[in-house]
């Protein structure tokens, strides 16, 4: 009886964890995030499609983000620099969104979904960039500036909060060239995964 109830949590288990998408292996590569994971880039192209913003600036910004975990979560925050007391941020998921910004994307798209779904978390950093251009004037190619608003918000972008953060404008450096790279790859590997994709329909 005892190896009939081991084995039913380890089937359990195996469910559970089998539900959840692991990380790419190579995240320093998109082709190779694609080539992993086809729906990405089926899912990609529909945000593009969209709102406009290129693929390897989003994914870019999701990498920095999350690592492209999909139940990422912030730092625990601590009472006394000891005691565990909640999380720093109300971000979660793939994209990192907060909780009230989150709420914001689903009342003007109308959509539901998941952060921790890969499909609705880049369909949001589509819609945010392409508010923070309308709002701000960044352009969505623009990766440097467009991450900047992303992590501070684009009331704290226009109040100039991340010049007090030179960390943060050296991780926006970062992410930037991540895009470039990103941008970069997909050049090489663009007709491969358009010939994999022709083949879906």
């Amino acid at each position: 009886m005892k190896q009939g109830h081991v084995l039913l949590l380890a089937l359990l288990f195996m469910f559970l964890t089998g539900c959840t998408t692991t990380p790419p292996r190579d995240q320093g590569n998109l082709c190779s995030i694609y080539r992993e994971y086809p729906d990405w880039y089926e899912d990609s192209l529909q945000m593009q499609s969209e709102y406009g913003t290129p693929l390897h600036v989003a994914m870019a910004i999701m990498k920095q983000e999350s690592s492209f975990v999909a139940d990422a979560l912030p730092p625990r925050d601590y009472l006394l620099w000891v005691i565990p007391w909640g999380r720093v941020s109300s971000a979660y998921g793939y994209a990192q969104a907060q909780d009230p910004v989150w709420s914001e994307y689903k009342g003007n798209t109308g959509n539901g979904g998941s952060r921790d779904s890969f499909d609705d978390s880049i369909m949001f950093i589509g819609w945010y960039t392409t508010g923070t251009q309308r709002q701000l004037g960044i352009s969505k190619w623009d990766t440097y500036n467009q991450y900047l608003a992303y992590h501070e918000g684009r009331g704290g972008y226009s109040r100039n909060t991340y010049r007090g953060k030179p960390w943060l404008m050296q991780v926006a450096q970062k992410v930037q060239k991540q895009s470039e790279i990103y941008s970069a790859q997909l050049k090489q590997c663009r007709h491969e995964l358009e010939d994999e994709r022709s083949g879906w329909f």
